[in-house]
């Protein structure tokens, strides 16, 4: 008796098996087979059911199976094709979802059986897929403030004076972070790749007028001094004006207070530190940077016009 012939029979008489459709008074009907409800209500109805052999002899099931009661899940879950119980959680107070997955899965490693294995699923998934890539996306941001810096001044050396402005930014926010007890989340990373533009906004008012008195004949520290003092209170009304508009975030309350938490003191901590030091910063930087690439294409251009007067001696 082969297995298919006993699991067609069950099929037919407990479930139901489409047979074919016909059509009457102009309308058409699918036909079904089926035991009747009354002899199919009750686990032994099984014995008065019979099945066909290959042979053609007609068998009672009741010879062939035996019913035996027994308790199981009403779903069985499965993942990737395996089965699966799904767990789900939250970190603790104090401690990031970061902290909470590592935990989870050096816990899942020296508990689970052999032959059993985890994945995440959902928002975990996710935020490990997206955590390579916080430093990818602030070094892209670094990037283009860096082109578009070169393309408007023209030079390859200037914008390095006010992107080592950021640093300054990020040590304020991290600072103001840990000074809160907040967590280095998701929310506190888009604060760090704001402060990109915003802190490299006050090196760019110092570094622009330094460049115009520059070309009024001033020298280098001249310039930079000169144009620190011109563009303070600009600096002081525009970085401030923003740091109140985002204070708001810092002291929210209510749902989704946490995420504004982050992201508030992140950049109200960065822009303050940045405002104050970027002020003294700044211009010693690009006196620095600026005295350096002077002498260098002052010894480029008395080393070619050694290599002229050499040249023209040989002639």
């Amino acid at each position: 008796m082969p297995l298919s012939q006993i699991s067609d029979a069950l099929q037919v008489y407990m479930g139901s098996a489409y047979v074919n459709d016909f059509d009457f008074n102009n309308r058409s009907y699918r036909v079904y087979v089926q035991a009747d409800k009354q002899f199919r209500s009750q686990p032994r109805d099984i014995r008065e059911f019979y099945v066909r052999s290959n042979k053609g002899v007609m068998m009672p099931l009741e010879n062939l199976v035996t019913v035996k009661e027994t308790t199981a899940p009403q779903i069985i879950s499965h993942y990737n094709l395996f089965r699966s119980a799904e767990i789900d959680g939250s970190p603790a107070p104090g401690y990031s979802s970061g902290e909470a997955i590592n935990a989870m899965e050096d816990l899942a490693k020296k508990v689970l059986p052999l032959g059993m294995g985890f994945s995440w699923t959902g928002l975990s998934l996710e935020e490990i897929k997206s955590g390579g890539q916080s430093i990818r996306l602030f070094g892209l941001g670094l990037l283009f403030v860096y082109l578009t810096l070169a393309a408007q001044y023209e030079s390859f050396t200037l914008p390095f004076i006010i992107l080592l402005g950021v640093p300054m930014a990020l040590l304020g926010a991290l600072g103001a972070q840990a000074m809160r007890g907040l967590l280095d989340d998701v929310y506190c990373q888009i604060g760090l790749v704001m402060l990109i533009g915003l802190a490299s906004k006050n090196g760019i008012l110092i570094v622009e007028f330094a460049e115009q008195l520059r070309r009024r004949g001033l020298s280098i520290s001249e310039a930079a001094v000169e144009a620190a003092r011109i563009r303070l209170r600009p600096i002081l009304m525009t970085s401030f004006a923003f740091i109140l508009g985002v204070l708001p975030l810092v002291f929210a309350s209510g749902a989704g207070q946490a995420s504004r938490h982050s992201v508030g003191t992140t950049v109200v901590g960065g822009m303050v530190v940045s405002t104050i030091l970027n002020l003294f910063f700044i211009p010693v930087l690009y006196v620095i940077v600026k005295s350096l690439t002077t002498r260098g294409r002052a010894g480029e251009v008395r080393e070619m016009s050694a290599r002229e007067v050499a040249a023209h001696t040989a002639d």
